[in-house]
């Protein structure tokens, strides 16, 4: 994988560099927000891991930029803002990851391994099917039938990833987890109301099933 740090604290965005090429990644480092940007468009890099708070342009005009440019780039951002208003500003905006500072060098580890997957399995095809389902990965559409269905980028990683695990039961908990990154709020109803959003979109026949007091399961057949 060619990753791109962006990071302006140098301990951090050396033990980052460190730590990567050791699993064998080529790293590029940047270390203010126009720097990282400029070598995001100018490069073909698997993946960003892009701090928030960066001298001159901040991380989340960033992402904003890097995302008009190359939508289909991932973004993992690392940054010591853990709020809940800031990471899903940070996912509307385009980016695939949030990591909170203090973090497990093993957890960023298997993140950048999931991007990695994800990027490689798209250059053998674009698309993913379930039964009648189809994902458009390119352009980010869902069908069953002859209708296309244009997903935000919430609802394309969460049918995204309810595919990628089809006929497995997910519990909510997970599917915060490993689609929004952020820990499990019990007060927060983002998964159910993105769900309530997909199975409009898809129509009656939408193949996502609500397992009682657990989570949900897209269904296969």
């Amino acid at each position: 994988m060619q990753i791109l740090v962006v990071e302006d604290e140098t301990r951090i965005s050396d033990f980052l560099a460190r730590a990567l090429r050791a699993e064998g990644m080529c790293v590029s480092m940047a270390d203010d927000g126009p720097e990282g940007l400029a070598l995001a468009v100018a490069h073909p890099f698997d993946l960003v891991i892009l701090d928030l708070m960066l001298p001159t342009l901040n991380g989340l005009e960033v992402v904003r930029q890097i995302h008009a440019h190359k939508p289909d780039l991932p973004v993992l951002i690392l940054s010591a803002r853990s709020d809940l208003e800031t990471k899903l500003r940070g996912f509307a905006l385009g980016a695939d990851d949030y990591l909170a500072k203090p973090f497990s060098l093993d957890e960023l580890l298997a993140r950048v391994r999931v991007q990695g997957r994800r990027r490689h399995r798209g250059d053998d095809g674009d698309i993913l099917r379930a039964g009648a389902l189809v994902l458009d990965q390119a352009r980010r559409e869902a069908r069953i039938g002859e209708h296309a269905n244009r997903l935000t980028d919430g609802e394309f990683r969460l049918l995204h990833h309810l595919l990628e695990h089809a006929g497995e039961v997910i519990s909510r908990e997970r599917l915060l987890a490993d689609v929004w990154g952020y820990d499990f709020d019990p007060r927060s109803n983002v998964v159910d109301v993105s769900i309530r959003r997909l199975r409009c979109k898809l129509g009656p026949e939408a193949p996502i099933e609500t397992v009682r007091n657990v989570g949900y399961r897209l269904v296969a057949a």
